[in-house]
C-alpha cells in the first residue's frame, strides 16, 4: 500500500495522459451525502467483504474516508487480498477540503 496526500491525488485526477484511480469511498451513507470526491464510488467500511468481487484487483484504488484511519484499514484489508495497486488518502476528506476543495463542506 502506499499513502497519497490530496494534492498529489488532484494532480493525479487532473494527468490525462494516466489512467485514473478507482476512488473507494469507505465512509458512512451520510458522510457521502455531506461531500465528497467527484466520481468517487461508495463502500461503506463494513460491506467491503461481501463487495470485495465488485472490486478490480488490477485497478489503482484510492481508499478514502474522513481522515485517513477507516480507509487506511481498508487498503490493508484489500492488499491481503492480492490487490496489488492500493493507496489510501492521507488525512482523507478533510484534507482534500483544507488543501484541494475549499469550497468542499468540513464535518
Amino acid at each position: 500500500m502506499e499513502h497519497i496526500t490530496a494534492p498529489a491525488l488532484a494532480d493525479w485526477l487532473a494527468d490525462d495522459t494516466r489512467p485514473g484511480p478507482f476512488l473507494l469511498d469507505v465512509r458512512e451513507n451520510w458522510e457521502f451525502e455531506t461531500c465528497r470526491i467527484a466520481g468517487s464510488t461508495l463502500m461503506p467500511m463494513q460491506t467491503i467483504p461481501a463487495r470485495i468481487d465488485d472490486l478490480d484487483e488490477d485497478a489503482s484504488i484510492v481508499c478514502i474516508c474522513h481522515h485517513g484511519a477507516r480507509s487506511l484499514q481498508v487498503a490493508a484489508f484489500l492488499e491481503r487480498h492480492a490487490f496489488g495497486k492500493v493507496y489510501n488518502l492521507t488525512g482523507g476528506i478533510h484534507a482534500w477540503a483544507l488543501q484541494v476543495d475549499g469550497a468542499m463542506p468540513k464535518y
